[in-house]
């Protein structure tokens, strides 16, 4: 792995995180101010006048707790759909616009191995998804903190944390491998960026849609229960867990194609 092509990589994409983790600490802030009773009052009469809307957003969940009014209202499609912009995000950063515009050729001309480069992407990708979902998880422990002390459970949320690192890691895997898999550039990026949204518009249909259910649960997305990794459910933990193994041989499958790859520059 090359250290310099790590942090330049990484220095490129920090505009956009921090706008990431800007906007997510913004809605953060927001829905940890709503946990107000008096507020949420007004919340559960709105759900109750739009049910659908509520379901297709992934929070028509009650939420009795403070942790359960975070999991309602963030984990749903707010979370999820942040971080499958971010993985075509970084898809396109890391190798379709070097390869569109010709400049990886100055990375295969370095003395670097094209294993080296590859390794270097991944622990990109790696590094920006921990960030990303590291930092939105502090901005929630601390305006929880800030407006309701010691009212958060901090461990349940540790875990539906640990979990969205695997489900961002899946989502980062599948358009990474993509992006090194298919030779038209326009394939490559919406290739993985497409199936992620294809996926999100499932777990949507299957929430809104009835007798849809079952389209929700061919989505490899449903494998990512929040509540279930907060409740410290064993089913929960194996989805997580098999999110972070597929995601792991969708990068080798990228890397090994990285490497064997003639590229057209």
């Amino acid at each position: 792995m090359s250290a310099t092509l790590f942090k330049r990589s990484l220095r490129s994409a920090a505009a956009v995180m921090a706008a990431i983790v800007v906007v997510l600490a913004f809605y953060i802030a927001m829905v940890a101010y709503l946990y107000d009773p008096e507020v949420s009052e007004s919340i559960q009469l709105m759900q109750a006048a739009m049910p659908e809307l509520f379901e297709a957003f992934g929070m028509a969940n009650p939420s009795a707790t403070l942790l359960d009014f975070l999991l309602n209202y963030l984990y749903g499609f707010l979370f999820t759909g942040t971080l499958v912009l971010m993985a075509a995000y970084l898809a396109q950063r890391l190798v379709v616009g070097p390869v569109r515009d010709g400049s990886l050729a100055w990375l295969l001309a370095a003395p670097r191995s094209r294993l080296s480069l590859a390794l270097t992407f991944v622990a990109v990708e790696v590094a920006a998804v921990a960030i990303v979902v590291g930092l939105s998880w502090g901005a929630e422990v601390i305006a929880c903190e800030a407006l309701f002390p010691g009212e958060l459970d901090g461990a349940a949320l540790a875990r539906a944390n640990a979990g969205l690192v695997a489900l961002g890691l899946f989502v980062a895997a599948l358009c990474f491998a993509s992006a090194c898999c298919f030779q038209h550039t326009g394939l490559a990026l919406w290739g993985g960026a497409g199936a992620c949204a294809v996926f999100l518009l499932m777990g949507t249909a299957g929430a809104v849609g009835k007798g849809l259910a079952w389209v929700a649960d061919l989505s490899p997305l449903a494998l990512y229960d929040a509540y279930g990794l907060a409740a410290a459910d064993g089913g929960a933990i194996a989805g997580a867990v098999v999110l972070g193994v597929v995601a792991a041989a969708l990068f080798a499958l990228g890397v090994a194609r990285f490497c064997r790859r003639d590229f057209s520059l």
